[in-house]
């Protein structure tokens, strides 16, 4: 994330827990996701899977490498964000793992930070989550071919991902669906807030404004053509999707 609107956004602390406590906490069907993108490492790694490394790039508050940690017992990650208070935010969550991690501070719109996590690499998984989508189109393709590189052979990418509607439509059902979600989140909070206050927000909200979205088929697309295989996306409700791919294993005779 390197534009000044990202800058603006996400190197703000009281934004920064205003997504993690709100938005983020109330993203439709999250937990389905996340155990989507478990089983696809899970089966995409059947050799190594418990000594698996994993590389989590723009990680947030580290909800990814959590469920990934939890998953595999041997495993070992690499959490990567430019955001301080989101690494902040991760070095918390996941402090009793500490042990198994390293944070690297990291602006993944720059080219630069493929240096900096060179020297764990190859990975066997790498994994995002709503992160992606703040980059141009072009950087996102970049993106995609940078990470296929930083994987060992037979290595999986999955992407937990905000993508584009291809309809106003489509959009629309989207955002109603997230508002529903959000008005639960804050009964449940008890905050006494109305479903109109709450739109409001969803709306208005400064992070949306970092946006870049691109539909889930034209990214499926850019991996085939990066030389990923099994690419396709494997869970889709409106805008939220999982998808990726695996590096293909070369054999020699």
């Amino acid at each position: 994330m390197s534009s000044e609107v990202d800058d603006k956004v996400w190197l703000s602390s009281g934004i920064v827990s205003q997504y993690l406590t709100g938005v983020s906490a109330a993203i439709p069907f999250k937990p389905e996701q996340i155990d989507v993108m478990a089983r696809m490492v899970a089966a995409g790694l059947t050799e190594r899977a418990e000594n698996q490394r994993f590389l989590d790039i723009g990680c947030g508050d580290g909800v990814l490498g959590a469920a990934l940690l939890e998953r595999f017992s041997g495993s070992s990650g690499v959490l990567l964000d430019f955001s301080e208070p989101m690494l902040l935010a991760a070095r918390e969550k996941l402090h009793a793992q500490a042990s198994r991690l390293t944070f690297i501070q990291s602006d993944y719109g720059d080219a630069a930070w493929v240096t900096q996590v060179s020297e764990y690499a190859p990975f066997d998984a790498i994994v995002s989550g709503f992160s992606i989508h703040h980059q141009p189109d072009e950087r996102k393709r970049r993106v995609y071919s940078e990470i296929y590189d930083l994987l060992a052979p037979g290595g999986i990418f999955v992407n937990l991902e905000h993508v584009a509607s291809r309809t106003p439509w489509g959009q629309t059902l989207f955002d109603e669906c997230f508002i529903d979600s959000l008005v639960k989140y804050h009964h449940r909070s008890e905050t006494g807030r109305t479903r109109e206050q709450i739109a409001s927000e969803f709306y208005e909200r400064d992070d949306k404004k970092a946006n870049i979205l691109a539909s889930v088929d034209d990214q499926c697309a850019w991996l085939r053509t990066i030389g990923f295989t099994d690419v396709d996306c494997y869970f889709k409700v409106f805008e939220l999707a999982v998808f990726g791919g695996r590096k293909a294993i070369v054999k020699t005779i």
